[in-house]
């Protein structure tokens, strides 16, 4: 999917509601990266590859959800791709909450930071959320895109 960055919600409103939850997002530490690893492993194990390679960017490309100094949340930019958002997943137990939202849009203003106009979501799952949070829109022709041919 693609995703016009220069027309992005605010991301304030959706901080603010997240912290009345008792939930902050923020970008990882390096030092947490172990522990953002062991939460992508149990919930995510395909996706701990790209995880680790968000860990070695500067600034990080890991933004983490957290309630009471627990991760429930992670998403990632530039992991896969230059210029694509993913990997990015909630525990199942907070889902229903906006904290995949905020995540999804702490991430793409970290990408609209890094000076790029759009951004690409690989390997898709739930369109219909991209859609309505940031107007995302199907790249005709994409699947399974970078992903075809993998190695298991």
């Amino acid at each position: 999917m693609l995703v016009r960055l220069y027309d992005l919600p605010p991301l304030a409103p959706e901080l603010e509601r997240l912290h009345a939850q008792g939930v902050t997002c923020r970008r990882a530490e390096s030092f947490e990266r172990s522990a953002v690893l062991a939460f992508v492993r149990a919930r995510f194990p395909s996706w701990v590859d790209e995880t680790s390679v968000a860990f070695a960017h500067s600034p990080i490309g890991v933004f983490i959800a957290v309630e009471a100094g627990l991760v429930v949340g992670f998403a990632c930019i530039e992991a896969a791709r230059p210029n694509f958002f993913g990997p990015t997943g909630v525990d199942d137990r907070e889902r229903g909450r906006g904290i995949g939202k905020g995540l999804l849009l702490m991430s793409l203003h970290a990408m609209t930071g890094l000076g790029y106009a759009y951004a690409i979501i690989g390997g898709v799952g739930p369109a219909g959320f991209y859609e309505r949070c940031v107007g995302a829109t199907i790249i005709e022709g994409s699947d399974p895109g970078i992903y075809g041919g993998r190695v298991r």
